[in-house]
């Protein structure tokens, strides 16, 4: 599955630091990609990430956050409470939890990245 992540959704991982965890254990894989939307490594994964989703047994959860009113603020939360300046931002989760975070990665890394188990 990919959805585009709500107003809410986004304005609740700021007030959270980190996304619901309705949305972070919504599936035992889940992976965020957030982004702006005129980035071409976005466009670039967005023509292989649904089937990769789906190949990694993935939710996927996405913002082009330029195209959002809450653009500055969500910006700011990104760069500074997860420290990542660059796009697309990819953050991993595996049962709940955060398992690895990245920038634009091929269509096999990112299936490699969603499957991963937790580190012990």
């Amino acid at each position: 599955m990919m959805s585009r992540l709500s107003a809410e959704q986004c304005t609740e991982a700021i007030k959270q630091n980190d996304f619901p965890g309705e949305l972070t254990a919504s599936r035992e894989k889940v992976v965020f990609v957030l982004t702006q939307s005129w980035c071409p490594q976005w466009s670039m994964m967005q023509s292989w990430l649904a089937r990769a989703a789906d190949e990694a047994g993935a939710d996927v959860y996405f913002s082009e956050y330029d195209r959002e009113t809450f653009f500055d603020e969500f910006m700011q939360f990104k760069e500074t409470t997860f420290g990542n300046r660059s796009i697309p931002y990819l953050r991993y989760y595996r049962d709940g939890k955060l398992a690895a975070e990245s920038n634009y990665v091929s269509k096999d890394v990112f299936v490699k990245n969603a499957t991963r188990n937790l580190p012990s």
